[in-house]
């Protein structure tokens, strides 16, 4: 059940970060769990069939990567643009439910387009901190698993203030 509740457990970090930067509400680990209650009924069908994707997807690009050619390698390349398009869209996708808990799921889904790919600059940002701080958190002992998810979200309230 963990691996495909990836999205809801995201939309919670984003709902306890906007509350820590809003409310200044410093119970941010409580605060996952109350967003977790909000959130994994209108994220997870989403969540299970981007799961399925990500293994699809996934398997693509292994078994791509053994071959070569210029078909394979246009192939590669398709592949791995629409994992970066997907990667950006869910951050942004967590940010909207994150900062409007009340709102539906089709309004967090037309938010986090808007957010992701309406903008160069806001869609680069995006996909920067999900891939630049897994990275850089790499020197603290378990740092990509705490930071690397919750500094892409934080990075993406912060620019979805901007725009």
């Amino acid at each position: 059940m963990g691996i495909v509740t990836w999205l809801p457990a995201l939309a919670a970090v984003g709902f306890a970060l906007n509350r820590w930067r809003t409310d200044g509400d410093a119970r941010c680990f409580t605060g996952v769990f109350v967003g977790w209650r909000k959130y994994w009924r209108p994220l997870l069908p989403h969540s299970v069939l981007m799961t399925i994707a990500a293994v699809i997807a996934a398997s693509n690009l292994s078994f791509l990567s053994g071959r070569s050619g210029p078909l394979v390698l246009t192939l590669f390349m398709i592949h791995v643009g629409l994992v970066a398009a997907a990667v950006t869209y869910h951050l942004a996708l967590a940010v909207a439910a994150g900062r409007d808990p009340s709102g539906s799921a089709a309004d967090w889904r037309r938010t986090a387009f808007r957010l992701a790919f309406t903008s160069v600059p806001r869609g680069t940002a995006l996909l920067g901190a999900a891939v630049a701080a897994p990275v850089f958190s790499l020197v603290v002992p378990a740092g990509p698993l705490l930071l690397g998810t919750t500094v892409p979200v934080l990075a993406g309230l912060l620019v979805a203030d901007h725009s």
